[in-house]
């Protein structure tokens, strides 16, 4: 026998409904010590009378402890993915008893979506990554403060004078001969700390993925710096759980909207489903690819690019060119394959791209030959004609001379 026990998890308790034992039961704990405890301690008795306890909860903020807390214990943990389990939160009747209801009924026709956690090491990054971006967010916020000041006080507001410490000092000591002085060193003290708490993150970063294989392959990409790098592989996760290069670019959102009907078919935007995270940082990987033209710009790849940017406008160009980046990641992560530059460029393609340069430069050649031997054979006419008309004005002259 099986008892399926439904969880409608919040941040200070948790409804359970338990069926298998004749009827349904209800209870509710707080999300405690002692209220995990409770529950652990009735499920003890379950399991000692030989039932299998398997439990399912919605994918919410403290999952993970809850999920941690219950498999230390013996219990199976279904977490659900609300995205496709939408029969909770469209239900009408909307109550913490009746949600962990219907939880438990899916559970015991095993008819619930399921939902990937990451590992704990991935979240670390995960937390690590977010925290770092609050804090560039804030120093954002103060260096357009006084960016703000430099141009109220009428004084030059020369570009990347807050990136260093050095010529921030420099921009300081322009700003304190102002009346606005002490306001503008609050500001920079509150930057210089923000920038010390940004190198303290990035610092934890590198301790993390010292080691990792997928990080130093997708740091051989050009245009994939380091935090691009962390990020795609703190998404990912483990890519292997992609069963395909289609899947994982779905995953990241940049799969297109399907609706099929009869004979009726619509493609619209992205679905934007995935991590904004990760799809950020596959953009991110393009537009820096895209800084380095001197490599990338024979390259297959950059060429459609450009092509769909003249076509239909730079977003659209940007977006499906990212797309094609999560192909080749999810071929170099489960390949576990270096990037090559090669295969960037179709052969074929190139050289018959090049034969027919050659051909368009042989006949634009010809062309210029025929063009200058005809300018020569005209040139030639004109002169023969200029001769014959001096020669004719000169007899005329003689004659004019004779009967003068």
């Amino acid at each position: 026998m099986r008892v399926n026990v439904g969880v409608d998890l919040h941040k200070t308790q948790f409804t359970v409904c338990v069926k298998g034992l004749g009827e349904d039961r209800f209870a509710v704990y707080p999300t405690t010590k002692e209220g995990y405890e409770a529950f652990l301690e009735r499920a003890a008795i379950w399991k000692e009378c030989g039932m299998e306890v398997k439990a399912a909860v919605e994918s919410t903020g403290n999952t993970r402890h809850f999920k941690n807390r219950l498999e230390e214990a013996g219990i199976g943990v279904t977490v659900i993915n609300t995205l496709r389990f939408k029969v909770v939160n469209e239900s009408v009747k909307k109550t913490d008893k009746h949600d962990a209801g219907t939880i438990a009924e899916f559970l015991e026709k095993d008819m619930l979506p399921q939902s990937h956690l990451c590992g704990r090491k991935s979240e670390q990054m995960r937390r690590l990554l977010k925290a770092r971006a609050t804090l560039v967010r804030a120093q954002v916020v103060m260096k357009n403060q006084i960016h703000a000041l430099l141009t109220a006080e009428g004084f030059e507001d020369v570009k990347g004078a807050l990136q260093s410490k050095r010529r921030r000092k420099r921009t300081l000591d322009t700003l304190k001969q102002c009346e606005n002085g002490l306001a503008a060193q609050t500001l920079m003290e509150i930057i210089d700390q923000l920038d010390e708490n940004v190198n303290l993150a990035e610092k934890e970063l590198r301790e993390l993925a010292k080691d990792d294989k997928a990080v130093e392959l997708l740091m051989g990409i050009p245009g994939c710096g380091e935090v691009c790098a962390w990020t795609i592989m703190a998404y990912t996760d483990d890519i292997r759980r992609f069963a395909s290069a289609k899947k994982y670019a779905s995953y990241a959102g940049l799969a297109p909207w399907v609706q099929n009907s009869n004979e009726t078919v619509h493609h619209g935007k992205i679905t934007k489903r995935g991590p904004e995270q990760l799809r950020t940082a596959l953009v991110q990987v393009v537009m820096g690819m895209r800084r380095m033209k001197e490599k990338t710009l024979r390259w297959r790849l950059m060429e459609r690019h450009e092509t769909l940017k003249r076509n239909k406008g730079s977003g659209k160009a940007i977006i499906a060119t990212a797309r094609k980046i999560a192909v080749i990641i999810w071929n170099m992560l489960t390949e576990e394959a270096d990037f090559e530059v090669g295969k960037m460029t179709d052969r074929n393609l190139a050289e018959t791209s090049e034969s027919m340069k050659k051909s368009v430069r042989t006949n634009e050649e010809i062309q210029v030959k025929e063009v200058t031997r005809n300018t020569g054979n005209a040139k030639q006419i004109v002169n023969r004609n200029e001769k014959k008309v001096i020669k004719k004005t000169g007899v005329a002259r003689k004659r004019n001379e004779k009967a003068g």
